[in-house]
């Protein structure tokens, strides 16, 4: 019997440390143009969570610059209206979707990872100007 309860918590054990090395899902929302619509009236957020020098590559248009992987994320995110939908977008929709969980535990309403700057793009999103960090002062 002792050895059944060490092998049943043996399986258990190994099913939760294979599970929690599963990366999370990105759970990425298409958006619309409805969610264009919306962020061009700026009735919405459009954040590009990549880094300073991503973002000087090329971006969305519309798009505000807050880097997921600066100490004052969780900051400088909590500055905006929580009350307005926040769509987020990175370059794969895997830091997006990490950002979307932050703005969860931050208390947001409305927030969604659309996924990556190429493939938005590809789906028709209007591309930024390329910015370099002395234009962006």
């Amino acid at each position: 019997m002792k050895k059944l309860s060490f092998l049943i918590l043996l399986l258990f054990a190994t099913t939760l440390t294979v599970r929690a090395q599963q990366p999370a899902p990105k759970n990425i929302v298409k958006a619309d143009d409805q969610a264009l619509a919306k962020i061009k009236a700026g009735k919405a957020y459009l954040v590009d969570v990549r880094t300073p020098e991503e973002f000087d590559g090329g971006h969305l248009q519309y798009a505000t610059n807050i880097n997921f992987n600066s100490p004052d994320f969780k900051a400088q995110i909590a500055k905006l209206d929580k009350h307005k939908p926040v769509y987020l977008y990175c370059r794969s929709g895997n830091r997006s979707g990490k950002a979307a969980d932050t703005l969860k535990t931050l208390g947001f309403h409305s927030y969604y990872n659309i996924g990556g700057f190429e493939q938005l793009k590809a789906d028709g999103f209007p591309a930024g100007q390329i910015q370099t960090s002395a234009s962006r002062k």
